[in-house]
């Protein structure tokens, strides 16, 4: 697995990974890792409410997939 991203990757919330308002899933997508760990991360974080609120107001949607 490479760390190294292109120029073209951003955060944004996933379109395919969403519970509530994929947040998680877009962070799991960015860093290319299990969405379960990222929740899990969320769930024994300190003010976890206020950053995925926070998160779900201002990533954007992603685009890349169609319906």
């Amino acid at each position: 697995m490479s760390l190294r991203r292109s120029a073209m990757s951003r955060l944004t919330k996933s379109s395919r990974e969403n519970v509530l308002f994929g947040v998680c899933g877009g962070i799991a997508e960015y860093f290319g890792i299990s969405p379960f760990a990222i929740r899990l991360i969320f769930i024994f974080l300190p003010a976890n409410l206020l950053i995925y609120v926070f998160l779900a107001a201002y990533l954007p949607d992603d685009k890349s997939t169609l319906y």
